[in-house]
């Protein structure tokens, strides 16, 4: 095993590039039941006190799987060991997988990508009473608060920043490459989703601003990647003249490129926010204009160092922090 210093290096340095193989390596824990079940040994279920635990919106999404490898890594070189959850993107599964490990007193600290945070309103709350430590996705607001209390902290993405670059993007392709006109098919979030409404409603606003020719004329939930891929190939059933797309999200953008594939139509244009691996490769090679990637290692370090500060300080009022995120397009 590699010193804790140059391991915490190996860990970031494998997660900036995607590389699972390479975090698993690093890391000590490994998923686990929620409840901590017949898969757990003895000496974790003793060692509660330097146990976090991890809640992706679901593992099947490529980019929570590497975010929990990376979550893994990084906190074994902080002296944790990591549970991981996966709630496979049901919020009801979540919320009684975390409830579970908090009631239990086997979690140290928390931290939840909720897959919707009204939903999570009476945990946050068994969590302050248990004085378990949680970090949560979003803002005060949106799990019932009126502002930061001790023992609760938030990260958010700047939905409208991000909605913004998304729609400009997407507007300069059009603008590049489909002389300013183009019928668009816009993959929206599905309800209850955070930060739904400022990020489609920016957007729009870009979109227009930037290339007033275009118009959206289908749009689709978004899913996972089979589900995005059958819901756009019905959608330019109806719409054969669609050239450039919206696609929401990893899942929806690699579904957008196999329902175009798959019906032998042209993709001109297509933007998305995530940045996986094969998101990353599919703007190298110009299949995707553009993808607003989120930077989870730098996200996964402050959150997890904001996690331990709370655990070791309970008292400690929690912050709001920001999910860094850059514009990826090909050449740069």
């Amino acid at each position: 095993m590699t010193p804790t210093h140059s391991r915490r290096r190996n860990v970031l340095a494998a997660l900036a590039a995607g590389s699972v193989a390479v975090l698993a390596a690093c890391g000590s824990g490994s998923t686990q039941p929620a409840d901590g079940g017949a898969g757990s040994s003895a000496s974790s279920a003793a060692a509660g006190s330097k146990t976090i635990v991890f809640s992706p919106l679901g593992l099947q999404i490529p980019a929570m799987k590497n975010l929990s490898e990376g979550v893994k890594g990084y906190g074994a070189s902080k002296g944790y060991e990591v549970l991981v959850q996966d709630p496979g993107l049901n919020p009801t599964k979540q919320v009684t997988d975390l409830q579970s490990v908090i009631e239990s007193g086997r979690a140290a600290g928390a931290w939840s990508i909720a897959v919707a945070p009204a939903s999570m309103k009476d945990l946050v709350a068994k969590a302050q009473e248990k004085k378990v430590p949680i970090i949560l996705n979003g803002v005060p607001a949106d799990y019932g608060l009126s502002g930061l209390v001790p023992g609760v902290s938030f990260s958010t993405i700047d939905y409208t920043a991000q909605g913004t670059a998304m729609g400009t993007e997407l507007g300069t392709c059009i603008n590049e490459k489909l002389g300013g006109k183009a019928e668009v098919l816009f993959v929206e979030s599905g309800p209850g989703t955070a930060g739904k409404q400022e990020q489609e409603t920016a957007v729009k606003a870009a979109l227009t601003a930037t290339a007033p020719g275009a118009k959206i004329v289908a749009t689709t939930v978004v899913g996972d990647r089979a589900k995005s891929q059958t819901d756009i190939g019905n959608a330019l059933q109806g719409n054969p003249g669609v050239k450039a797309v919206m696609g929401q999200n990893d899942e929806g953008a690699l579904g957008a490129l196999g329902a175009f594939a798959a019906a032998g139509k042209e993709l001109t244009c297509l933007t998305e926010t995530g940045g996986n691996d094969e998101v990353l490769q599919a703007v190298k090679d110009g299949k995707i204009y553009a993808s607003v990637a989120l930077q989870f290692g730098q996200d996964m370090t402050q959150s997890v160092d904001t996690l331990i500060a709370m655990i070791e300080d309970p008292t400690k009022t929690g912050v709001q922090l920001t999910v860094p995120q850059k514009i990826i397009k090909a050449g740069s």
